[in-house]
């Protein structure tokens, strides 16, 4: 099970035109807001993926000005982990599992995501705030990546593993999250 003492975040490539060309743009949006938001009042690190940002722009403002206090790293490569600093960053955060969140679902977020299983991290796929696209290139991704022991969960899911208990102090913060 999820754990906030064992958990972290990263966030990869909500960035530029692509962000609203993805399929069902404006929920995704809403959705990784809330799972930003989730994991800060949590306590997760956080780690923030940009790909090449001079060309694909910087990321989406709503998620941006959510991210004050983190610093993006770009990255070239497809997969997160053939970034250094990356790599690095996922070491500092210190936690065996990470929700995963972004876009394109069927590329970096797939890479990222294999990547990091490989490396032993535990990876759950947020679905309903990642995209691509086309709606069939994400599920394509979910399903490959299930069949290689990602761990497939969603926004309010695993919001509530880690908040685990109603009496917690973060529970109606989480909740209003949710409604």
């Amino acid at each position: 099970m999820l754990d906030r003492t064992n958990t972290g975040l990263v966030i990869v490539d909500v960035q530029g035109k692509l962000a609203s060309l993805v399929h069902d743009s404006d929920t995704l949006m809403a959705n990784c807001a809330k799972l930003i938001q989730g994991a800060q009042l949590l306590g997760l690190p956080i780690v923030w993926l940009e790909q090449n940002p001079e060309k694909l722009g910087p990321t989406v403002d709503s998620v941006r000005q959510l991210l004050k206090d983190v610093t993006p790293i770009s990255k070239f490569t497809f997969n997160g982990c053939g970034e250094p600093e990356f790599v690095e960053a996922v070491r500092r955060a210190n936690v065996e599992n990470f929700l995963l969140c972004g876009i394109e679902a069927h590329i970096c977020v797939y890479q990222t995501a294999l990547a990091l299983s490989q490396r032993d991290y535990d990876v759950h796929l947020v679905t309903d705030c990642i995209s691509s696209r086309l709606e069939q290139n994400k599920q394509l991704s979910v399903r490959k990546l299930l069949n290689k022991g990602i761990d497939i969960t969603c926004l309010e899911m695993c919001l509530y593993e880690l908040v685990k208990d109603c009496r917690s102090d973060e529970f109606r913060s989480i909740l209003k999250l949710i409604k």
